[in-house]
Parts: structure tokens; C-alpha cells; sequence
């Protein structure tokens, strides 16, 4: 089926009419809005994200992107200004994949006085991990995706779970503020290398993006570990051990959580667990995970000490 252009929109009352527009049309009951958040630079997981949406809205339903370098989540140092942007480049890759408008607004038009005094806190889910190393990121995060929500008015909202905090953050605040938008994750996207997709990839030297591999590659050997029904602390230990021989990345973080809550699991946890990790290659910060299932540590075996944030 072939889809015509999406409509490119940079204001409010250009939004507004675009989706009163497809309200007025009298789309099917079982048709819905899905909208996509992203800050542009899309690549491929971007665009698997509005396949999905495509999907979640049906053939008649509404399609939204919003791309918008959200200033509120970058912290003092970071790549406010250097952040790739190519909007025209972006609305073309749109228009294959069934996007029906892109909105695209500037700063003054998401935050019209300025910074909001009135933000949205992530809670403890922003004070550990990405927020312990990053402060206010989630904060911001979720600043915006509540004002893009309230703005373009979805069924449904779709993310990566690339951004697994993130995912779970926005799911907090949906559940916690009684939002009516179901929130959908959508499983990451990587490299035929296993490099998982990240415009901030661009910022990669080639011989940066080949370190950049020890993170997959970590991930991988925590997730081989926990399928040999190893412990969580074996789980963490190997791909601790792949990260420590890599020269050139310097860790952030690497912490095997609880995917509901974030919070580091116990020696003898059991059952599903997401192995986080955040690193620098060169001057670019990328982040990973891996859903990986854990068995108990076996009888006397000593107590894990991984905690949430621990550095490899």
C-alpha cells in the first residue's frame, strides 16, 4: 500500500488541525492515533517504531512522529548543540513507512514560557542509573513526553527498549498519572554486528565503533551465562569480565536489575532480569541492555554485590 507524504507541522494550531482533520474524516472504531517521540536523526529502530505504530493505529488510523531536541534532558557538558539534525532527511524516511504527520516544533513552541517551572520527577526510578550519572535526564524526559502526549493525543504511545529505564519511567508516570495512552515498547534494533542502533552511532570513529562492540558483546556473554543456569552475580561477573578487557571504553555503569523496578536483584533472585550498561567511547556515551532469565545461585555460594550504578 502506498502511503502519500506525511504532513510536516511546526506549531500548535498546525497540529491541532492536522488531527482534527483525521477525527473528522470518521475513521474506523477499531482505528487509533499512535504517536512516535524521537529527537530526529532516525535510523532504522526509529523507523521500526512506525512500522509498529503503523500497525497499532491500523490502516486508516493516524500515525504521529514528533521530532523535537528536547533541551530539558541534556545536563550542563552534554550534546545539546552538537546533536545531529536533518529534518528534511528525516521526513523522507517517514514517507516509507507510513507516517501521516511529522511534528516538528521548535523550543518556544514546546515550552512557551520558557523553561517550565512545573516539571514532571521521574522519583527514585531518575535518581539511580542513567539519573545517578545523568541528573534530571529522566526528569526531562518525562517532562516533555507529557506535554507531547497532552498535545497530540494518542491511543497509543510507542518506544524503544533500547532506553529501558526510560520505558520504564514512562510507564510509571502513565500508570501513576492515570494517563488513557498505552504505552508500547518495541524491541531494539541492531547492526548485522550486534551495535545496537543509536544516532549518537554517528559520532563513532571507525575505529571507535569497533570498541564500541565490547557492549553487545558483554551483554551477550551475561546472557550465555544466565542461559547456562548460572547466578546473578555469575551473570554480571561475565560480562563485567569482557568490559574490563576492553581498552578504550570507559564504563559508566553495568548492573543486572529488576525490569520493574530497576533496583539491583539479590544473590538468589530468580526469573526475568534486564542486564543494563552505559560506556564512553571516546567522547560518545552510548547505553545497552539485555533481557537475560536468572536462576538462584547455587547453595552457599557468596553474596552479590552488584548494585544498581556499580562500575565495572
Amino acid at each position: 500500500m502506498n502511503h502519500p507524504a506525511p504532513a510536516v507541522v511546526r506549531t500548535r494550531e498546525e497540529l491541532r488541525e492536522a488531527l482534527t482533520s483525521w477525527a473528522l474524516t470518521g475513521p474506523e472504531p477499531t482505528d487509533r492515533r499512535a504517536v512516535v517521540m524521537t529527537m530526529g536523526a532516525l535510523h532504522d529502530g526509529h523507523l521500526q517504531l512506525v512500522r509498529r505504530a503503523r500497525e497499532e493505529a491500523g490502516a486508516t488510523g493516524q500515525v504521529v512522529v514528533t521530532i523535537f531536541v528536547n533541551p530539558l534532558q541534556f545536563g550542563a557538558g552534554e550534546d545539546l548543540d552538537a546533536y545531529p539534525r536533518d529534518l528534511d532527511g528525516d521526513v523522507a524516511k517517514l514517507a516509507s513507512v507510513g507516517a501521516d504527520v511529522v511534528f516538528a516544533p521548535t523550543p518556544d513552541v514546546v515550552y512557551p514560557g520558557g523553561d517550565p517551572v512545573v516539571r514532571v520527577s521521574a522519583g527514585r526510578i531518575g535518581e539511580v542509573l542513567e539519573g545517578e550519572h545523568r541528573p534530571g535526564h529522566l526528569d526531562g524526559v518525562l517532562t516533555v513526553v507529557l506535554k507531547l502526549m497532552h498535545l497530540t493525543r494518542p491511543d497509543v504511545a510507542l518506544f524503544g527498549e533500547k532506553d529501558a529505564q526510560q520505558l520504564l519511567a514512562v510507564r510509571r508516570m502513565v500508570a501513576d498519572l492515570d494517563l488513557e495512552v498505552a504505552v508500547v515498547g518495541v524491541p531494539t534494533v541492531r547492526e548485522a554486528d550486534g551495535l545496537a542502533m543509536s544516532s549518537r552511532n554517528a559520532y563513532l570513529s571507525d575505529e571507535e565503533r569497533t570498541l564500541a562492540l565490547a557492549l553487545s558483546r558483554a551483554l551477550a556473554g551475561g546472557k550465555a551465562a544466565a542461559d547456562a543456569g548460572r547466578g546473578s552475580a555469575a551473570v554480571r561477573q561475565a560480562a563485567s569480565g569482557i568490559l574490563n578487557e576492553a581498552s578504550g571504553v570507559v564504563v559508566d555503569y553495568l548492573a543486572l536489575v529488576d525490569p520493574a523496578t530497576v533496583g539491583a536483584v539479590p544473590a538468589d533472585h530468580r526469573g526475568p532480569a534486564l542486564l543494563l550498561v552505559a560506556a564512553r567511547v571516546g567522547t560518545t556515551r552510548l547505553i545497552d541492555n539485555q533481557a537475560v532469565d536468572v536462576v538462584a545461585a547455587p547453595a552457599g555460594a557468596g553474596h552479590d554485590d552488584d548494585t544498581a550504578g556499580q562500575e565495572a
